[in-house]
């Protein structure tokens, strides 16, 4: 019986490679440019995805007056944004459609993405949403290269325009076959923006934690010199 769970466990082991390379570990992510101290970008990114992405997708645990944390004003937000009247700032960011409709539409209910950033990781949303290309025999008419079969359409398709995968094995690659509204290097832009708006959201406190801990160390710093001086002036007597 020992002999035969050796032989499952080589087994096992020797199998843990292939299940790896099958599992897609090798896809290649492009480095997302984040920068949560660019407001500037931030709220760009907040634009574009209240006007693109809020159509299907809720932001559950993101309360709209949250924008003031990246230099929005209430005003700004109610404007840029382009709030309903029914919408009030300390209203959490729910989607135009409703979770039963969207999955009739595409198939699976849209996930909310109010820590997709947290779970995913920024290098990927910054690559998935770059790696649209168009698929006839996908019903939505899309497909994605780092996310296959995806149920998601390419919502930003006017903007990038459209792109052929090309090639086989390592050799596939996406190339531009109709421009957009943007050059690529602007729409590069502006998903950069977008993903560092999602990983603001994902922790909109991460920045005031940084800076909290820093001001700790410090104190705790000093709090050890001043307990070390302490400390010498009061054994001193004793030696």
């Amino acid at each position: 019986m020992k002999a035969i769970n050796k032989l499952w466990m080589l087994a096992l082991l020797m199998a843990m490679p292939v299940l790896a390379i099958a599992s897609g570990a090798e896809v290649h992510l492009d480095k997302a440019p984040v920068n949560l101290k660019d407001q500037v970008s931030l709220q760009r990114g907040a634009k574009l995805f209240t006007s693109r992405c809020l159509a299907c997708h809720s932001a559950s645990y993101m309360r709209y007056n949250r924008l003031q944390d990246i230099g929005m004003t209430e005003e700004q937000i109610k404007k840029d944004l382009e709030l309903p009247e029914d919408v009030k700032l300390g209203s959490t960011m729910q989607a135009a459609m409703d979770a039963n409709s969207a999955k009739l539409a595409y198939g699976v209910a849209p996930p909310d993405l109010s820590v997709i950033a947290r779970s995913r990781s920024a290098d990927w949303l910054y690559t998935y949403l770059r790696s649209f290309y168009v698929d006839s025999a996908r019903s939505t008419g899309w497909n994605n290269a780092i996310f296959p079969n995806v149920g998601m359409p390419h919502v930003l398709s006017d903007m990038q325009g459209e792109q052929a995968l090309k090639g086989e094995g390592h050799e596939r690659k996406l190339e531009l076959t109709a421009p957009g509204s943007m050059k690529p290097a602007e729409y590069d832009s502006a998903v950069a923006d977008l993903t560092n708006y999602l990983v603001f959201m994902g922790e909109p406190a991460k920045l005031v934690r940084y800076d909290l801990g820093l001001i700790v160390l410090g104190f705790l710093s000093i709090l050890f010199v001043l307990v070390y001086a302490l400390k010498k002036e009061i054994w001193k007597d004793l030696h």
